[in-house]
């Protein structure tokens, strides 16, 4: 048993306790993968990730960090290299918001604006630059990062959110030169996702303008985290000559409006 454990492939998914990147780590739990599961302050939510992955079979490591912070990124590294020894795919999806009034620009906080671009976008730069030696070591490495609809066109989302969403679209493009031909970079831009995320953001209007965007979508509805872990998955996997893309997952809304 032990040595059909060490086979398994090895993952780091960061914010990996809810939303996308728990999906993500039972989606390549189920596929065969160890995980280790990042979170800043969902400890509770983690643990019950973990264990849903340990009951698919998978390895799990639990790891406290916030990732705009660059040491404790590298102690993080350093603690999935003494139990891992390599990586094979990394999922940056750690992110936060700021919280606005819609066209309003004098409610934004400029504090809460440093910290979108802390997490969004240095934060997915250093856990890439530290798990780089670690991928390299690991069998076709790949990431995937998560970007968002609105950092491809506009969107009712906090300006600091969407700004940060396209520095991660542009960010995915240069680690992808940058680190080709032996890590293949590739990105998700999820649309209007059902679920705590669009709660918070819409408030009370989330059924109706939820429903009114799922109506407007091809597919007839709003996408989930599991449609974006099971593109993720196919990207970490699949696509060999694929990197420096951003796939858009929203049920082809975009391509008809």
């Amino acid at each position: 048993m032990e040595m059909q454990m060490n086979e398994r492939r090895k993952a780091l998914v960061t914010g990996g306790a809810t939303g996308i990147g728990r999906s993500a780590v039972l989606a390549l739990a189920r596929a065969g993968y160890d995980v280790a599961i990042n979170y800043a302050s969902s400890a509770k939510a983690a643990s019950e990730v973990a264990s849903e992955a340990a009951a698919l079979g998978a390895r799990t490591m639990l790891l406290q960090c916030d990732v705009a912070d660059d040491a404790a990124v590298r102690e993080m590294m350093r603690a999935v290299g003494d139990r891992f020894g390599h990586l094979d795919a990394l999922v940056n999806n750690a992110g936060t918001t700021a919280a606005w009034k819609v066209r309003d620009l004098d409610s934004l906080d400029m504090g809460e604006w440093d910290r979108t671009f802390a997490v969004n976008v240095r934060g997915l730069f250093q856990v890439t630059r530290a798990a780089v030696p670690l991928l390299r070591k690991g069998t076709d490495p790949a990431i995937v990062n998560t970007a968002s609809i609105v950092g491809l066109r506009p969107g009712p989302q906090p300006l600091p959110y969407a700004a940060s969403k396209a520095a991660v679209v542009n960010l995915t493009k240069t680690l992808a030169w940058n680190l080709g031909p032996d890590i293949r970079v590739n990105a998700v831009a999820p649309g209007w996702m059902e679920g705590d995320w669009m709660q918070r953001m819409l408030g009370d209007r989330y059924d109706d303008l939820m429903g009114k965007r799922a109506r407007a979508t091809p597919l007839c509805r709003c996408v989930t985290a599991d449609d974006v872990a099971e593109t993720m998955l196919n990207l970490l996997q699949s696509n060999r000559f694929v990197t420096g893309e951003i796939v858009v997952i929203d049920g082809g809304y975009t391509s008809s409006t």
